[in-house]
Parts: structure tokens; sequence; C-alpha cells
């Protein structure tokens, strides 16, 4: 596949953004990529590219926070859901429509964002967090695998938990590297992954990790509030570009 100059510089551009997002919050790199390169491409070209990145990106970081994990139980019972979930959803990338499915996870994250402006105190507590990683995993694994973003259920669900940005990035971390790892191996038993696409993944991780060290040091000048605050307008704009992709579809 040839790339007009134009093409490279957007799809440079959003991987580099992705990239601040990712040091800053953990999570990100894929919600602005994956949309942006399925306008210009589709869904299944976006999902390969961000495939090296997402893998290697959230091993570093996990390594990097691993003194702030949540109890092994939640972790990995919360990755091992995910990486279940995602066989399924590679199904539905290769065989499914998208769009009902997408309008679905834009309502859920519309109503945890409202309820967080309403009643910004609120969240799920470690008990009832631990009960539900199994099912929360599960559906973020159906939608990583369908559309390469699990923000909707994955994030929403660790943010409310109200989990420090440590603790935050090294579950998240551990949880999207396991998928991703199941991913791989997954996309090239359905014929996506090619060695062609497999060397565009491996070159869309250079300007990721250029720009991941910028939304690190973002984050260190941000209160817990103004994080908060970082990871709703994330869910919000994601939620919006989903309703988008769905209605003009």
């Amino acid at each position: 596949m040839a790339f007009e100059p134009v093409q490279l510089a957007i799809i440079f551009a959003c991987l580099a953004g992705g990239g601040i997002l990712k040091g800053a919050t953990g999570a990100g790199a894929p919600v602005l990529a994956v949309p942006a390169l399925a306008m210009m491409f589709d869904v299944k070209f976006a999902v390969v590219v961000m495939l090296v990145p997402n893998l290697l990106t959230n091993i570093w970081q996990g390594w990097l926070f691993r003194r702030h994990r949540l109890p092994a139980s939640f972790i990995w019972g919360f990755a091992a859901a995910g990486a279940a979930g995602v066989v399924a959803g590679t199904l539905m990338l290769a065989f499914f429509s998208q769009q009902l499915l997408s309008l679905m996870v834009a309502a859920a994250v519309f109503g945890y964002v409202f309820l967080r402006l309403a009643r910004p105190d609120w969240k799920i507590a470690y008990p009832l967090a631990s009960r539900l990683r199994l099912p929360a995993g599960l559906t973020a694994g159906v939608l990583q695998g369908a559309s390469g973003i699990s923000a909707p259920v994955s994030i929403t669900f660790l943010n409310a938990m109200r989990l420090e940005r440590p603790v935050f990035i090294s579950t998240v971390s551990v949880f999207f590297a396991v998928m991703s790892a199941l991913q791989i191996p997954a996309l090239g038993y359905f014929g996506i992954l090619s060695e062609h696409g497999a060397l565009i993944s491996l070159a869309a991780l250079f300007p990721i990790l250029a720009f991941m060290p910028v939304g690190s040091a973002l984050a260190r000048r941000l209160s817990k509030e103004n994080f908060d605050r970082a990871i709703l307008i994330l869910l919000s704009l994601l939620a919006l570009k989903l309703v988008y992709d769905a209605l003009i579809s």
C-alpha cells in the first residue's frame, strides 16, 4: 500500500497525538489513531496498524508502573476476561457490522459522563469492582477485537474506581498488553494481519513512543481533578466519534 505525503503527515499527527494521550493518561493512542485511520482507509487497516504500538507501549508502561498494581486476582482476572473477549470481537471484525454496537457503547459512555458530572463524588467501590471485573473485561475485549478501541468500557470501568494515576496506568497497561498479545495471532488466523501490515504497525510505534514523554511531562503538571477531567473529555470525544461513524455508515 502506497501513501501520499499528505496521508503520511495526517497519520503521523494522529499517532503523535495518540502518543501524548498515552503518555499522559496511560490510554488514548487508539482513541485518536483508529478512527482517523478508519476514515482514511478502513477499520481492519486501522486495527492492524495499532497492534504493535498497543502491545509494546503497554508492556513498557506496565513495567514502569509495576509497583502500583492492584491485587493479582483483580488485574489478571480482568485481563484474562479481556483476552477471551478479543476472540469474539475478532470474529465480529471479520464478519459483522459495528453500527448498533457503536451506538450502544456511545450511549453507555454518555450515561457515565453525565453521572460523573452530576455526582462527581460517585465511584465504584473495590469490592463491587472486583465482582464486575470479569464481565467488564469480557465486554471491553469484544470491543477491542471488533473495533480496536476498548476504551468505552475499560477506561470507563477503571475510571469509575477513581484510581490514582499510577495505579490506573499500571492496571490498564497490563489489560491492553494481554489483549494485544492474543489479538495478533487471532487476526493472523483470520487473514486480516499480513507481513506488510505487521511492518506498517511496527513503523507506527515510533511516533507514538516519541511523543509519550511529552504526555508524561504534561501529566506531572496536572492535579488529580484535572486528570479526571481529561479522562471524561477523552470518553466524550470517543462517544461522539462512535455516534458520528454509526450514523454516516
